[in-house]
């Protein structure tokens, strides 16, 4: 059994080889189908997928990009699943298949954590999930968990630093900042020493290098500014002002989700496991289920599907 969760920037496979992520983004014709045939052994593999790329943009409408992304993974996989918001699997590209990735990992986790809130921090967004409440979040839309705070649009590498803040202290004076796609949240955390070089893994904002002076100087960009205008200094406040407002918020919103639904504990998964795990007072699931954690929805729902041919 392969597990598949097919984003709109990345794609990610968890097999009996372990964890593979490669960046795949759909509004640029990436080449799904070919990145999954590496991982294919022949017609009768099993595989189990969940999807949340249905939304890139360039698809007209969240259907569209569902029967897309069934299509180019059936060519691999005759015989794929897709999990949906129902937590049921589909064999068609049916509406509940879209954004279900974050179900699969709840559905994964509930019976091993029942009262905790799962969080999950990836490139580009922030699941919050309480999954004590498992029953009532069956068939949640994306629209829906943004409204509950369940769904937070900021992740480690693709959230642009603008989007965040619309001010910032340089040398005793606040500065306003650009909403220019200057600099990325990827820049702020290869600054600040939380990722490494080889783990900016999306594309740069200016597609220039992924190399701290090259963050530095998108980062000063974003105040309308050469780094030798600003300095290393003024750089790094901007980066570090970003970060405060990314830990506040997603913090803040998980202590907000664990009170509401009287959680005791908080789990902590993604790409920023390590660091929000600390930020926020969780356990990183890392040290619990190895590198699968930076790839949730794919092992979960690889588990889930086996878990079901069980029953």
């Amino acid at each position: 059994m392969i597990g598949i969760d097919v984003g709109g920037a990345n794609l990610k496979v968890v097999d009996e080889n372990g964890v593979h992520i490669h960046y795949c983004p759909l509004w640029n014709g990436a080449p799904l189908t070919e990145l999954l045939r590496q991982y294919a052994t022949g017609r009768d593999d099993a595989a189990a997928v969940v999807m949340s790329g249905e939304l890139a943009d360039c698809f007209e409408n969240k259907q569209q990009g569902i029967s897309f992304i069934v299509n180019a993974v059936r060519q691999v996989f005759p015989a794929a699943r897709f999990y949906g918001t129902d937590a049921a699997f589909h064999d068609g590209p049916v509406p509940a298949l879209a954004a279900a990735n974050w179900l699969a990992s709840a559905d994964f986790l509930r019976k091993m954590y029942p009262d905790a809130v799962l969080l999950d921090v990836g490139s580009t967004t922030t699941d919050i999930i309480p999954l004590s409440r498992f029953p009532a979040l069956l068939g949640l839309s994306d629209l829906a968990r943004l409204q509950k705070g369940y769904l937070i649009y900021t992740g480690m590498l693709r959230t642009p630093v603008a989007t965040l803040l619309s001010s910032v202290n340089l040398a005793g004076g606040e500065t306003p900042v650009s909403t220019e796609y200057f600099a990325a949240s990827a820049d702020v955390h290869l600054v600040l020493g939380h990722i490494t070089q080889d783990e900016y893994t999306c594309d740069t904002p200016d597609h220039k290098e992924k190399t701290p002076e090259a963050s530095l100087r998108r980062l000063a960009r974003v105040v309308c500014a050469d780094l030798e205008e600003i300095g290393k200094t003024g750089a790094l406040q901007i980066a570090e002002a970003f970060w405060e407002r990314q830990r506040a918020l997603v913090c803040d919103t998980v202590r907000r989700v664990a009170d509401e639904s009287s959680a005791p504990s908080v789990i902590v998964a993604g790409v920023g496991a390590a660091l929000f795990a600390r930020a926020c007072g969780g356990t990183n699931l890392v040290r619990v289920i190895g590198p699968a954690a930076d790839a949730l929805p794919a092992c979960a729902v690889r588990e889930v599907a086996v878990r079901m041919q069980g029953n």
